[in-house]
């Protein structure tokens, strides 16, 4: 887990998983629409590769990069464990506000 946010963390980073939420493409397609110089794309999705947010699909002499469906599952998983508890915790707040707006109703 730690590794994917660690990659995800990285404005470029996000940014080149943001693009290929539409589907694959080469780094020259990301160099193009992020305007970014290709050693550094390249550079940016080593990481993504290497932290199994991305995979490579050689075709030709072309290499396409995709998402893989896992690390967001995982991340999903994640986010999904802390819903129960910031939901008792937002529950809690709303009973305590009402009982403020009650005693302020009271006091007038």
């Amino acid at each position: 887990m730690k590794t994917i946010l660690n990659a995800l963390a990285e404005p470029n980073r996000l940014q080149i998983v943001e693009l290929l939420r539409d589907g694959p493409l080469t780094v020259g397609d990301i160099t193009d629409k992020l305007r970014m110089n290709q050693p550094q794309v390249s550079k940016h999705l080593r990481v993504l590769n290497q932290s199994g947010v991305v995979e490579v699909q050689p075709i030709a002499n072309r290499r396409y990069y995709k998402l893989r469906p896992e690390p967001f599952k995982e991340l999903d998983t994640w986010v999904d464990s802390y819903k129960h508890l910031w939901n008792e915790r937002f529950d809690r707040l709303e009973d305590y506000l009402h009982k403020v707006k009650r005693k302020e109703v009271d006091d007038e």
